[in-house]
């Protein structure tokens, strides 16, 4: 069962899948464990992940674990169409194609969640919210579900607060080692790919506003220094703004920080970041992205509406003429640029979070009966389990706490 754009690009897609899992020695561990073990027998999961070959990989895993997997992108402009054929090539359901319309977008959501799921995986929270509003009669079919993103746990934390979840989901991006590693090292990267890939540019000398000071947003920030850019991080969150002083970065208003960038990088989870008098102050040439999960962060409503001219300059990049001859260039359209500009995290990086991703689903068919809490923490044994089969694959050892050790940090006694 499948609704994709073309079955015939599975041969490029399975060449990418392949390249993945020869770089992912987590999941390739976990698909030989899944193998033999079938902990995912009988059970249907619906997933809601940028559709690129990282993903498909876990798909595969998790398949190859017992699963039937129901899958669809978690952004318009993030499916790569050969790897959903190739998905599809090897008998998984796929609803997915790049850049289809918002309308068709969620047609795929609701496509795969009309199959009984019991458990969700999700990026940003779409499927459990399409759940929640428009097909209330599927969940009582899941068990549970993870949850990938920062984004996404602000809006689960917002239902349950409202006590309007209806099953647990467990927290993936809060884990050591998700958010300390994906956040950071995999956002900081790739952002910057999207961003050098599609405009051929260079960064070293310019000014680089990064507004927001989060995981992702220091991962930024790094990266930007690293190639040479004089960084701006704007914050709303005082502790966050002393912490980017003392990394050494400038802080300022985005008011403030518009009249001087050169590149523009958001990455908030917030609307509304980059405004009409923003744009009003921006420099000619001034180029803007968005590495927030979805594409309001930059007001791209407003700019289309108030915008003298456009013009596609590049692939993936369009001109808008805010004063006259002064054009601001956006790329991706204002969404998430590693994705709609590039090929996400490295594999590496993602092989980390999709080993959590798996483990916690594992956990979900284990305990979910037993999960009296909506918002579930991934258990502290699935972060060091992973944590400990990375360094086996790098090849590293390290110290252990010898019983008197743990005696002594268990004591009360000095």
């Amino acid at each position: 069962m499948y609704d994709i754009k073309d079955i015939s690009l599975a041969p490029s897609g399975e060449h990418k899948i392949d390249w993945v899992r020869k770089n992912c020695p987590l999941l390739r561990s976990l698909e030989d464990d899944f193998s033999k073990e079938k902990p995912f027998e009988g059970i249907r999961i619906a997933l809601s992940v940028h559709l690129e070959a990282k993903t498909a990989y876990l798909c595969k895993v998790l398949a190859a674990g017992g699963a039937e997997m129901f899958i669809t992108g978690s952004n318009p402009l993030s499916t790569q169409d050969d790897v959903a054929a190739a998905l599809a090539k090897d008998g998984l359901n796929v609803f997915a194609w790049y850049n289809c319309t918002e309308e068709e977008y969620f047609s795929c959501i609701e496509k795969v969640l009309k199959n009984h799921c019991n458990i969700i995986i999700d990026d940003g929270g779409d499927l459990v919210n399409m759940l929640h509003t428009r097909l209330r009669d599927e969940i009582p079919y899941v068990m549970g579900g993870c949850e990938e993103t920062t984004t996404g746990i602000i809006r689960l934390k917002a239902m349950a607060a409202a006590e309007k979840l209806q099953f647990p989901m467990v927290m993936v991006n809060d884990a050591d080692c998700k958010h300390l590693f994906d956040n950071r090292y995999g956002t900081g990267q790739s952002v910057w790919d999207g961003i050098n890939s599609t405009t051929n540019l260079i960064v070293a000398g310019k000014y680089v506003v990064v507004a927001g000071y989060g995981w992702c947003g220091k991962g930024v920030s790094m990266r930007a220094k690293g190639l040479g850019a004089k960084v701006i991080v704007t914050e709303v969150d005082p502790i966050k703004a002393i912490e980017a002083v003392m990394d050494g970065f400038q802080v300022m208003p985005m008011r403030e920080a518009a009249k001087i960038g050169d590149f523009f990088v958001t990455v908030t989870g917030c609307a509304g970041v980059i405004t009409k008098d923003d744009f009003l102050e921006m420099k000619n040439g001034a180029i803007l992205c968005n590495a927030g999960h979805f594409d309001v962060e930059i007001d791209m409503a407003t700019l289309r509406t108030m915008a003298l001219s456009t013009i596609d300059q590049r692939q993936n990049i369009i001109g808008y003429e805010v004063k006259k001859d002064s054009f601001i260039y956006v790329l991706g359209e204002g969404r998430l640029v590693n994705l709609a500009c590039g090929d996400g995290h490295p594999a590496e990086i993602m092989d980390m979070s999709f080993a959590i991703q798996a483990l916690s689903a594992k956990y979900l068919v284990e305990h979910g009966k037993e999960l009296k809490e909506k918002l579930i923490a991934v258990p502290k044994d699935v972060d060091l389990a992973v944590a400990n089969r990375k360094l086996k694959f790098l090849g590293i050892s390290i110290d252990t706490l010898t019983k008197e050790q743990q005696d002594y940090l268990n004591s009360s006694e000095v």
